[in-house]
């Protein structure tokens, strides 16, 4: 059985992330065709037969382990290989290694070809902009998951508080998928009633925003302290993502990209909302900021472009 045209996705790194991801693809029945690469082949082995296995209760898809240049005839890439974050180190800890796995892999995967490449792996700011310069293709085909996870754990926070569905809260976390990340305070809202006026009409008290920027930003990291790693949530970012891609949905996401101008910044890879389609990211959308929003996303994007210094980029 052949996968549809624009239906094969590939997932390169079967680790923890990777294999969540596939088998969250894997019930989403969005992929009719889904390839798993590890530099481990018995591992990408294992995990396709496993998922392969679900076959009576899962829509049909062909779901296999296969190599590097298998790849290349993929409508979507998900790149989730490399080192991943242990107790006590930043996403940001992990750039020399993961920068490394990047080089010697992508010139594997990527020669030609309309693939749309959404990196995952950890600095995921740096390594898409790191990909960008390796593969040479053109920026809407080259993006990471950015702070769409961030987004979805300030929503959560937002809706315990507010007691509303976690649909029926818009708000954004943006800058590096990181330390440095920007929770967006000023645009937040609940069916378009700001966060604040909203506390005031359900009658109950405001949201206190230190403790949900604690909770939103030190998330990953009081995950990885109880189990070691964050998997679950992160691998439904990227069937979301995938969705938008495959259905050409055109869905708003913060995912990552190069920022060409936006708010004064450029060169460098961060997360603003864009439209996410069959094409892959649209322009990053300049959002109307408060002044401290503002100069927290600038901070945010030297902060990554220190980082992308040190890998001589």
């Amino acid at each position: 059985m052949q996968g549809a045209p624009g239906r094969k996705v590939a997932v390169v790194g079967a680790g923890a992330v990777g294999s969540a991801a596939a088998y969250a693809l894997t019930i989403s029945g969005l992929a009719t065709e889904l390839l798993l690469v590890d530099i481990n082949e018995a591992k990408a082995e294992g995990e396709a037969m496993d998922l392969a296995h679900a076959a009576a209760f899962i829509k049909p898809v062909r779901i296999y382990a296969g190599t590097y240049e298998d790849c290349r005839d993929a409508s979507i890439i998900i790149f989730t290989a490399g080192a991943s974050q242990k107790p006590g180190e930043s996403r940001l800890d992990l750039l020399h290694k993961n920068y490394a796995v990047l080089k010697e892999t992508l010139p594997r995967i990527l020669r030609g070809g309309e693939s749309i490449l959404l990196m995952v792996s950890n600095p995921v700011d740096v390594l898409t902009y790191a990909a960008l310069k390796i593969t040479g293709l053109p920026p809407e085909r080259v993006f990471g998951s950015g702070t769409v996870l961030d987004s979805s754990r300030f929503r959560h926070s937002l809706s315990r508080h507010c007691g509303a569905a976690p649909r029926n809260i818009h708000a954004y976390v943006v800058g590096e998928h990181g330390d440095s990340e920007v929770l967006l305070w000023s645009i937040a809202n609940v069916a378009g009633i700001g966060i604040d006026r909203y506390c005031e009409l359900a009658g109950i008290p405001p949201v206190n925003r230190r403790e949900v920027d604690r909770q939103v930003r030190n998330a990953g990291y009081e995950i990885i302290s109880r189990k070691g790693a964050t998997y679950y949530a992160v691998s439904l970012a990227v069937k979301r993502i995938c969705e938008s891609i495959i259905r050409d949905e055109n869905t708003v996401m913060t995912v990552s990209g190069l920022i060409d101008g936006q708010y004064g910044i450029r060169d460098c890879c961060l997360s603003l909302p864009a439209a996410v389609s069959s094409k892959g990211r649209g322009r990053a959308l300049e959002l109307p900021l408060s002044a401290h929003e503002e100069e927290a996303l600038r901070r945010s994007a030297e902060i990554l472009k220190t980082a992308i210094k040190e890998i001589n980029l």
